[in-house]
């Protein structure tokens, strides 16, 4: 990772977990996370109706203490961005995201803030965009943005929903096992893969701890809020909630 004073991230694999609300399971976490900011800037970009986005992400948020602004997509975004106190960027789809912070020209600009030290928390493509590129990504390309390069914030990519294998199915298309296994015959970059539930948390400091990595419990069970690791010629290696991930940020 590029050098840095603090970095807070807390990177959702989900935002809703099967019989619960938005962002329930994590809600403690959320609130450590932006202890400190009073306003938090969301990124509505994933989804087509960003209006109702926000509405939807500023009433969870308000619960949890933290008032909340819209970014709006064109010249005012990089202003917004700069005076932003803290980031949340929701899910939806990757590819429309990417697209829509490229052409608002404030990619690099969220890169810089977080890297000085703003929060940032991602659900779904808003953590997929947390790695150097969105090409770990489930979605289909709906849009196509100028590049796959996204914020770089840690230095492997992400894969959220991760899905184990069901034996017992009759579907004879790819496995996502299958697709990542696919991505490294092309690449050879580190993929995690996020389970529903799984909470990725990263922080930086000038500490002696330096940095630090690990997963949250946030899911029903140890296995559901669990993680797979990928690496090229290997197998995965699981990552059960409370482990240390610190060897994939040197």
């Amino acid at each position: 990772m590029c050098e840095m004073s603090e970095i807070r991230l807390l990177l959702l694999s989900n935002s809703t977990n099967f019989g619960s609300g938005y962002l329930d399971h994590a809600a403690d976490e959320i609130r450590k996370h932006f202890a400190g900011a009073r306003r938090v800037l969301f990124v509505p970009f994933a989804l087509h109706d960003q209006e109702g986005y926000v509405g939807k992400a500023r009433h969870r948020l308000a619960d949890l203490g933290l008032e909340v602004d819209g970014l709006d997509e064109g010249p005012t975004a990089l202003g917004a961005v700069r005076r932003a106190e803290a980031f949340f960027v929701g899910g939806g789809n990757t590819f429309r995201l990417l697209a829509r912070l490229q052409a608002s020209d404030v990619v690099q600009e969220i890169r810089r803030r977080v890297l000085a030290g703003a929060p940032y928390m991602g659900a779904s493509a808003g953590t997929v965009i947390a790695a150097p590129t969105i090409m770990t990504t489930n979605d289909m390309p709906i849009v196509r943005p100028p590049t796959f390069d996204a914020l770089g914030l840690v230095p492997f990519q992400i894969n959220c929903h991760y899905l184990d294998a069901d034996p017992s199915s009759r579907h004879m298309g790819e496995t996502r096992e299958q697709r990542l296994r696919e991505f490294h015959e092309e690449n050879d970059v580190v993929v995690v893969g996020l389970r529903e539930g799984a909470i990725l948390k990263v922080a930086r400091s000038s500490t002696p701890q330096g940095v630090t990595a690990f997963l949250a419990p946030g899911g029903e069970s140890a296995r559901a809020a669990g993680a797979r690791v990928f690496r090229r010629g290997r197998d995965p290696v699981e990552v059960a909630p409370g482990s240390s991930l610190d060897h994939l940020l040197e």
